[in-house]
């Protein structure tokens, strides 16, 4: 059997209620919902939050609601906690799951092609860990990352000889080949990569260590409210 684990908590810091925002008519936490209802490989929809309003608009999508722990609610609480939590709740009632669909209520781009592309490339090897939803963004390599120093001036990030010679590195943007970074639209999982969470690999550790790429494109996560434009944008393209 194959289940989704949609989580969303009630509090935001970086942008207040987002998962309640609405983007045109419907709340950010119901695309996740929408795009888990349209897999049809999914056999059910579980929600990790203690929101009301989320747990409210969860039911029209005859989603099962698992009560997560207080110390699961602030800002502090780390998705891989919240989602590991999530699955051994469900465990408890269902033991035969063969893959966990992992969702953000703040990450509306998600589709359930997206979904079932994700299931398929677990399917086919058997060797993948997780396959997750990837969008290139190679203006954006870790190349041009910076840092401060003590005295208050850039410095590289990442040590350039991770990337080659350094005398053979430029500026242009494609250089260092395709940068793909997990947009966190989704995450397809083995059920092993949750019940041994400390050998995933950083940052997200729910994805084990042979990760997938579900490419996509443009993908992201919403965390702050300038994303709300672009986000309104990329639900036109969808």
């Amino acid at each position: 059997m194959i289940y989704a684990i949609l989580i969303g908590r009630k509090g935001s810091k970086g942008f207040p209620g987002k998962n309640l925002k609405k983007i045109n008519g419907k709340r950010m936490c119901e695309y996740p919902l929408l795009a888990a209802k349209q897999t049809k490989s999914i056999e059910k929809i579980f929600i990790s939050t203690d929101c009301p309003v989320i747990k409210k608009i969860s039911k029209k999508y005859h989603a099962t609601i698992l009560e997560r722990p207080k110390k699961l609610t602030s800002s502090k609480a780390l998705g891989d906690h919240v989602f590991e939590n999530a699955y051994f709740q469900i465990k408890k009632k269902i033991k035969k799951i063969k893959y966990v669909v992992l969702l953000f209520a703040n990450a509306p781009l998600v589709t359930s092609k997206m979904i079932e592309a994700g299931i398929k490339i677990l399917d086919k090897n058997k060797k993948c860990d997780s396959a997750v939803s990837t969008s290139v963004y190679n203006m954006w390599s870790p190349l041009r990352a910076r840092k401060l120093n003590k005295d208050g001036f850039l410095k590289p990030f990442v040590k350039f000889e991770y990337f080659g010679n350094p005398k053979k590195l430029n500026c242009d943007r494609d250089s260092q080949g395709d940068v793909y970074f997990a947009d966190m639209s989704v995450s397809v999982v083995r059920p092993h990569c949750l019940e041994n969470l400390k050998s995933g690999l950083l940052p997200q550790k729910w994805m084990g260590k042979k990760i997938a790429p579900i490419k996509t494109w443009g993908g992201f996560d919403i965390d702050y409210e300038w994303q709300m434009p672009l986000l309104k944008h990329r639900l036109k393209l969808k």
